[in-house]
């Protein structure tokens, strides 16, 4: 089969090389999956670099969510078992943490349902709570993991501010929902969220971004305000002045959705549940803003990881070499 394998660390677009290996054998508790799609995130990135917190043995297949067939012909959610990641054309996974992929979404679309979709759940419901009628703030609305926290916002009752940066991105979060959208290469975030707010600020704030981002969030959330740490993609890890929290009343969340595995997998599996028939009333549907095929993979992950792209890039191997839709 053909794989993308990292055996050197570095920028993706460097590091991955396309070759033709060996199907990967499953192992104790694990099945093979055809790879019918196979979504692109930020860890898949910092993994070619050797930042990411998992650090599989070199060489190794990116690629953390994908749709795939079993075989016997079921399509569904899973993450790879690395070092066989998902920009391959077959992967292993475990048997146990598979979930079935959404009749309402196509392969694309339910690759992308797993991590981002499910770390959003988390973060909104069952880490900040978030109730009908709050405002919720979301960085880096039009990207992956913020664009499925603003569906999520919507389908929860909320009104939801997206933080952006650039005009193309702007009218994403548009379109995703946002019912006020900030770009911040433009506009004064905290001033733009205190007059959208009357001044009483965001009582959830969701921040993939880190750095700047979260400093900014500690400047606009509203007394009783939460705000949920999911990740750094700016690249700096902030250091929270604890008295700041005391003085104004706010608490700050991490979210670490891998741990759910395996402290408590039923939960993920009620998660999928609710995802499900969200996903089948229309509530929410993964932005994929790029398919391509696998040839492809590396320079997609490249430009995931440089910050350009919206939504969700995925990669189909069923795709021919060239094709893009």
């Amino acid at each position: 089969m053909q794989a993308w394998q990292v055996h050197q660390l570095g920028e993706p677009s460097e590091v991955m090389r396309l070759q033709d290996v060996e199907r990967p054998v499953p192992g104790d508790g694990q099945v093979l999956l055809k790879v019918r799609a196979a979504n692109i995130n930020f860890p898949d990135a910092l993994m070619c670099r050797g930042h990411y917190q998992v650090r599989p043995p070199l060489p190794f297949t990116p690629g953390v969510e994908i749709c795939g067939e079993t075989e016997d012909g079921r399509r569904v959610l899973a993450n790879p078992a690395l070092p066989y990641g998902g920009f391959a054309e077959y992967a292993v996974a475990d048997a146990a943490a598979l979930l079935p992929a959404p009749d309402a979404l196509d392969d694309a679309e339910a690759a992308a349902l797993h991590i981002g979709y499910q770390t959003g759940w988390f973060g909104l419901h069952r880490r900040a709570g978030l109730e009908a009628g709050e405002t919720l703030l979301v960085h880096a609305a039009a990207g992956g993991v913020g664009s499925a926290a603003v569906q999520l916002g919507k389908a929860a009752g909320a009104t939801v501010i997206g933080v952006v940066g650039g005009a193309d991105k702007v009218a994403v979060a548009r379109e995703l929902g946002c019912d006020v959208v900030i770009d911040r290469r433009g506009q004064d975030v905290i001033a733009a969220v205190k007059e959208a707010t009357g001044g009483r600020g965001a009582d959830v704030i969701y921040d993939p971004v880190g750095g700047d981002a979260f400093t900014q969030s500690t400047k606009v959330v509203a007394f009783e305000g939460r705000i949920v740490v999911v990740g750094f993609a700016s690249g700096t890890i902030p250091s929270p002045a604890l008295n700041h929290a005391l003085v104004k009343n706010y608490s700050i969340l991490g979210l670490h959705w891998g741990l759910y595995g395996t402290k408590n997998p039923k939960l993920i599996q009620h998660c999928h549940e609710q995802l499900t028939e969200l996903a089948t009333r229309g509530s929410i549907k993964p932005l994929i803003s790029e398919r391509v095929p696998l040839a492809g993979a590396a320079a997609a992950v490249q430009r995931v990881a440089d910050g350009v792209t919206t939504g969700r890039v995925a990669v189909l191997p069923s795709l021919e070499n060239g094709a893009s839709a």
